[in-house]
């Protein structure tokens, strides 16, 4: 933490430090999101890694302020990478792969399942929102593992994870279901025709000014013939292993870029209208964007203005994006009880340091 850092801000960051996560910091313990699935998806299908210390990163109009913890440790971000998928399709879309995020995903990517009667009527923006109601198999697991899901910000699902759902026509049904994200990155990995990682770091990571020491890896039987190669799919979370680990640093370089209209030392990264799109609340769940958790209503953190859009990662990772103050803000390893609380102090510190 810098010396010259004002007091509040310093104070809301201890804040975070002493309010560390209940899971374990190695792997063998108490640590993961499958470890509550009912079987038999209650096991890994990828690696997993130990994790740090509480860490994190701020910047306030575009100006680093802080890091604490272990901001250049790479570590899982679980969920996050969902974020990192949306940002992935709006790649795609400026380069004109995928047009109309309306289209139905069979239409450019038939085979891989999308083709039968119920998930035909699937498209893009249903898999980007979490209402596509895809159901199949991806990578041996069923959608059916995520029924019924309940997560925080959401209303109670109404019956008990992992029970068999009646599915509802694609687009009419909300539900946080990794499976699912998990065949939209399929689906992206087959548009693009390469390894979604190699994109990645391509658009994104090295236009942001990101370093080389983060990773983005599948399930152990993840792979599948991609224009003549075999390549790994990659998941979008931790759920069941594998997923994206990367430092604090270079996360907020990333959040950076979105705070700044999709721009990041001095290029065009990706398209004001399509973090627009990020940030177009959901009509059935309007806490939700584009694979971002939006702030409608104040419902998701009360204690930070509606402007305010996160990606969120069990464990907890956050990402936190305030347009009006010009935040950009992660924090990782955060006790997610207290995520408000800790929002609100640091936007009360900032707000009273901006003042002086």
């Amino acid at each position: 933490m810098q010396d010259a850092l004002a007091q509040e801000i310093r104070d809301a960051i201890q804040f975070s430090v002493d309010h560390e996560s209940t899971w374990d910091r190695h792997t063998g313990g108490a640590f993961g999101v499958h470890v509550n699935d009912p079987p038999p998806w209650n096991r890994l299908l990828g690696p997993l890694h130990d994790r740090g210390p509480v860490s994190g990163a701020l910047a306030v109009d575009g100006r680093p302020l802080a890091t604490w913890g272990e901001p250049d440790r790479a570590d899982l971000t679980f969920s996050i990478a969902k974020t990192y998928l949306a940002l992935l399709a709006g790649v795609a879309h400026d380069r004109g792969l995928l047009p109309d995020p309306d289209e139905p995903v069979r239409v450019r990517v038939p085979g891989i399942g999308f083709d039968d009667e119920h998930n035909a009527a699937v498209t893009w923006t249903h898999l980007l929102q979490q209402t596509s109601e895809w159901r199949g198999a991806c990578f041996g697991l069923s959608d059916q593992a995520d029924h019924y899901r309940a997560v925080t910000f959401a209303a109670p699902p109404g019956g008990r994870k992992g029970d068999l759902r009646p599915l509802q026509r694609p687009g009419t049904y909300w539900e946080y279901n990794d499976v699912r994200i998990n065949q939209l990155s399929l689906a992206l990995l087959h548009l693009f025709g390469r390894p979604l990682p190699d994109v990645f770091r391509e658009a994104i990571m090295r236009p942001v000014g990101a370093s080389e020491h983060w990773q983005w890896v599948g399930y152990d039987d993840a792979w599948v013939e991609v224009g003549g190669r075999r390549v790994q799919s990659v998941p979008g979370g931790s759920h069941w292993g594998g997923g994206m680990s990367v430092s604090a640093n270079d996360q907020l370089k990333v959040a950076q870029m979105l705070l700044d209209d999709g721009l990041a030392q001095g290029r065009r990264v990706l398209s004001s209208a399509w973090i627009a799109r990020m940030r177009t609340p959901c009509a059935i769940a309007p806490f939700y964007g584009s694979l971002v958790w939006l702030n409608t209503g104040r419902r998701v953190f009360p204690s930070v203005p509606e402007s305010s859009f996160f990606g969120v990662g069990a464990g907890s990772s956050f990402m936190w994006i305030e347009p009006e103050r010009k935040i950009a803000l992660i924090v990782r390893w955060l006790d997610p009880q207290v995520a408000d609380e800790f929002f609100g102090r640091m936007l009360r510190a900032i707000d009273a340091v901006c003042l002086r």
